[in-house]
C-alpha cells in the first residue's frame, strides 16, 4: 500500500536473504490482504508469548535452557512488531502542520493526577 507521502509498504516478510520486502500499491490487493493478515497473526503470537513469558517467570521455576528459548522468541516476536510498527508509522500521513515546534508549552504538558490524600 503507498502511504499518503507516496512511500511503499514495508511488508511483514524478509526476502530469503534478510532484506525487508515492499509494496507499491492501492492497498486493496492479494498481496496486502496476506499482509494484513500476516500482521495480525504476528501481533497475535507477540501477545500469546508475552503471556507465556509472565507465567514461566511468575514461577519462579525455570531452566537456563527454558530461558534461552524465551529470549529467542520474545526477539523473534519483537522483530515482527517492531517492523509492524515501522510499517505502519511510515503509511500515516503526516501532520497537517509544518513545524512541531510551534505548540505552546502548555499543549505539550502531560497529564498526571495529583495524588489524594486520605484522612
Amino acid at each position: 500500500m503507498v502511504s499518503p507521502a507516496g512511500q511503499l509498504r514495508l511488508l511483514p516478510w524478509a526476502e530469503s536473504e534478510g532484506k525487508p520486502c515492499y509494496l507499491a500499491g492501492e492497498g486493496t490487493g492479494y498481496l496486502s490482504r496476506l499482509a494484513d493478515n500476516m500482521e495480525s497473526a504476528q501481533l497475535g503470537l507477540a501477545g500469546e508469548l508475552l503471556q507465556e513469558a509472565k507465567r514461566v517467570l511468575d514461577g519462579r521455576q525455570w531452566t537456563p535452557g527454558e530461558l534461552h528459548l524465551l529470549a529467542v522468541q520474545l526477539t523473534e516476536a519483537l522483530t515482527n512488531v517492531h517492523r509492524i510498527a515501522v510499517s505502519r508509522g511510515e503509511r500515516l500521513p503526516a501532520p497537517a502542520y509544518e513545524d512541531l515546534d510551534a505548540f505552546d508549552d502548555e499543549d505539550n504538558q502531560l497529564y498526571a493526577p495529583q495524588p489524594t490524600q486520605r484522612a
